[in-house]
């Protein structure tokens, strides 16, 4: 890990090998694609040999029966059903908010209205990841957008366990957050199942959700017949500080985005040499008695401890870096993010964690990662809808257009646009 460099003594070599921040889809493709072909040709049979080799389970059926689902909740604690039911109501509540009117019309000029319609895609799919952890959060954060956007058909694909099981808790939030289909499938496997359909699967209109390299590169490959959310490497926090910031809170900040992943990224950028000395020594003390330390061991190797001049370089390193995850702990946290720019989600002040947003805030924690910051948003509900423009124009509208219309269609050489206009005129000319 990189102690005390001053971001000014950065140098391209030091920003490339400090931030491994690559999926590394180009190591993975061959092997994706082969997934993909043989899905799309064998579908399910496909899909209980990829379950087998890669799960270790054997399949007698795809799809948890309504049966496991009820099962599930009687295997999980009341005070998690609670802590869930909690976190779905906060998760509702904020993407009911970004909602947009249904539709709308308004006159441009006399007798010229237009408008848009929004319409929820047909169906999703949803991938909620397992592997080194069970996420029942992201199955709260995939298909409740989904389900305010009122996507009739909802699927979620998640990794079964040895026995052929999901785990009870995933399989509980899925089913509290709509989804109206979950699937014993993960990996690429699962990505080409929703993305062709197959004798079980029927697939979807858009696939959204994180999972490792392998569920990414799929994703990407799949483009071309079903659209998706954006691509995500490994999980990532920066953290904007000056003096006023409790050096152990930054710290157990920066070890708790470690245990994510070995290739989970932690970054401070400080404005203070005290508070970066220490928290340097609150890493080595936190990581040490950590519960995942090997993780979190391997993800501070490629993390990094930065000093600032001031908060305008900061600033102007956390815009260039666009994190997935960007906390401000500052005198003033809402002055600094008003100058930020890339940023998959932000959290401001000393008491706002990323587990917060994790969990329980209501805004989504699917969100942009390896830079992508800098052109895409974290997933919404608008990932869930799409737009029709609508316009109705009246005769007395269309002449107040028309030397308009007429004009740039001759211009472009199409005449007969130009004549389209003219033709509906003709009666209140003669």
């Amino acid at each position: 890990m990189i102690i005390f460099k001053r971001l000014e003594e950065l140098k391209d070599e030091d920003m490339n090998g400090l931030f491994s921040r690559e999926v590394g889809i180009q190591d993975v493709i061959a092997d994706v694609n082969d997934i993909l072909v043989e899905v799309g040709s064998k579908g399910d049979e496909a899909l209980f040999k990829y379950t087998e080799k890669f799960e270790g389970a054997k399949l007698n059926d795809l799809r948890a029966s309504q049966d496991e689902i009820d099962a599930a909740y009687d295997m999980v604690d009341e005070r998690i059903l609670e802590a869930l039911a909690q976190a779905a109501d906060n998760i509702f509540a904020f993407h009911s908010a970004q909602k947009e009117h249904e539709l709308w019309m308004t006159e441009v000029s006399p007798g010229v209205s237009v408008g848009q319609k929004v319409v929820p895609l047909d169906s999703v799919g949803a991938y909620v990841p397992g592997g080194r952890a069970s996420y029942p959060s992201s199955a709260l954060m995939n298909v409740i957008p989904a389900k305010v956007a009122d996507v009739s058909r909802i699927v979620v694909c998640t990794p079964p366990k040895s026995d052929g099981s999901i785990t009870p808790l995933t399989l509980v939030a899925a089913d509290m957050a709509g989804a109206d289909e979950v699937y014993k499938l993960g990996g690429a496997q699962a990505i080409a199942a929703m993305a062709f359909g197959t004798e079980t699967i029927e697939h979807v209109s858009k696939i959204v959700g994180p999972g490792n390299v392998y569920v990414t590169a799929a994703k990407m490959l799949v483009r071309g017949t079903t659209e998706i959310d954006f691509p995500a490497g490994p999980s990532e926090v920066l953290i904007i500080a000056d003096r006023t910031a409790d050096p152990g809170v930054i710290a157990a900040d920066m070890i708790a985005q470690g245990e994510h992943d070995p290739k989970a990224i932690s970054v401070l950028v400080a404005t203070d040499d005290l508070l970066a000395s220490a928290v340097a020594e609150e890493l080595k003390i936190q990581s040490a008695t950590a519960f995942r330390s090997d993780i979190i061991e391997q993800s501070l190797d490629h993390s990094a401890v930065l000093v600032a001049n001031d908060l305008d370089e900061a600033v102007d390193f956390a815009n260039a870096f666009a994190p997935e995850h960007l906390e401000i702990i500052t005198n003033d946290p809402m002055n600094v993010f008003r100058s930020i720019r890339n940023a998959g989600s932000v959290f401001l002040g000393g008491f706002t964690p990323v587990a917060a947003g994790d969990y329980a805030s209501g805004t989504n924690h699917v969100l942009p990662t390896s830079g992508y910051a800098r052109v895409f948003s974290g997933l919404n509900v608008d990932h869930f809808t799409k737009k029709i423009t609508v316009q109705m124009i009246t005769d007395e509208g269309l002449l107040g257009l028309e030397e308009t219309i007429t004009t740039l269609a001759e211009a472009e050489g199409l005449k007969a646009h130009a004549e389209s206009v003219r033709k509906r005129l003709e009666p209140r000319q003669s």
